[in-house]
């Protein structure tokens, strides 16, 4: 899946900044795409060690994402266990058939047990099967049962009468709607919808990775009101790298920083960390020329913000 030419640019730029720089800013970070484990898929760390070195680093939170279940019931456990190291946890629900897919009934629960991101179907969607036909797009690396992809909308391009209902209950508790591996044309749709039912915590997750966004779709999206947010893994020195460091910068740039952020989407073996992941998208985002000021919008303020955390 990497791209070998693209993996080597940024181990040539990440290694330009120094380590001091980049764990300054990493400091109050906050990762919102953290695939700790247990998991269906193997794991390098579990959801207590991901805390543990968020805590290491000085980061002040993580959400913990999982395609086949929602963490969110545990977060008070874990509190009680890892709550002294500072770091704020989150979880949240997948929409996957795994978890119930579009189902209210269990989005109502999850919410009152706590979950803070509902995100729309990811490796069941029917966008995520049909673009994973070669495994060069969302590709999904552990067999499954077969799964029905799900759409939000209907035969007429109408959001479904059940997921207006999910969104009432989003917008009730004022959680985060997450776009999840929806195509371009649904998420248009998905989100006029919440907006106008009184969602206000818009997320699009690597919009161009799978997502068929172009850099037109990412500009009006932001203007709209969504946050946009780029996965670290596609672009540092991951074996999910898949595009160039020029790309990255234009990628934000098309949202532009004020609704940008940078999200680890690590947890898998042989990568990066979540934190070694944001360390190393720091780096090469002042490596491209984005100032500090920029980066710390983008990694600790804007994610900060879309949780309902203070800015300090």
């Amino acid at each position: 899946m990497a791209s070998a030419n693209h993996r080597e640019a940024a181990r040539e730029l990440i290694a330009t900044i120094d380590d001091d720089v980049a764990n300054r800013l990493l400091k109050g970070a906050v990762d919102l795409h953290v695939h700790s484990g247990p998991s269906t898929m193997p794991r390098q760390v579990d959801h207590f060690q991901a805390v543990e070195e968020a805590a290491a680093a000085g980061m002040r939170g993580i959400m913990f994402k999982d395609h086949h279940y929602s963490v969110a019931p545990f977060i008070p456990i874990m509190d009680r266990v890892l709550g002294h190291l500072g770091v704020a946890m989150y979880g949240g629900l997948v929409l996957n058939n795994s978890t119930g897919g579009l189902n209210p009934f269990v989005v109502d629960a999850q919410l009152k047990q706590g979950a803070r991101l509902v995100w729309m179907p990811t490796a069941q969607s029917a966008n995520h099967i049909r673009s994973s036909h070669r495994k060069t797009r969302l590709a999904s690396n552990v067999q499954l049962k077969p799964s029905p992809g799900i759409t939000v909308v209907d035969s007429y391009g109408e959001i479904l009468d059940v997921v207006k209902e999910i969104l009432d209950s989003i917008a009730e508790f004022d959680a985060i709607l997450s776009s999840g591996h929806l195509h371009v044309w649904e998420i248009w749709k998905l989100f006029h919808e919440a907006k106008k039912r009184g969602v206000k915590r818009l997320l699009v997750n690597h919009p161009m990775y799978g997502l068929h966004f172009t850099y037109e779709d990412i500009a009006e999206m932001a203007e709209f009101g969504a946050h946009i947010e780029q996965s670290a893994c596609l672009y540092v020195d991951s074996r999910f790298n898949v595009y160039s460091p020029q790309e990255l910068k234009e990628h934000i740039e098309a949202a532009g920083v004020a609704h940008s952020s940078i999200g680890s989407d690590l947890g898998q073996v042989d990568n990066p960390t979540p934190v070694e992941g944001m360390r190393q998208a720091i780096k090469l985002c002042l490596a491209l020329g984005f100032s500090e000021d920029d980066v710390r919008l983008m990694v600790r303020d804007n994610p900060a913000r879309l949780i309902g955390l203070d800015i300090e």
